[in-house]
């Protein structure tokens, strides 16, 4: 593998992380407004 395709592989994988940290941010934002709702 050349070190070109190897960075574009880092960046997509640096990519994904991204989208998977910001999503479980939103489940977990969204689980605390609904309990906050139900109990408050």
């Amino acid at each position: 593998m050349t070190p070109d395709e190897e960075t574009r592989l880092k960046e997509a994988r640096k990519g994904r992380n991204l989208a998977l940290a910001l999503v479980l941010a939103g489940f977990v934002l969204l689980f605390y407004f609904i309990t906050f709702a139900k109990f408050g």
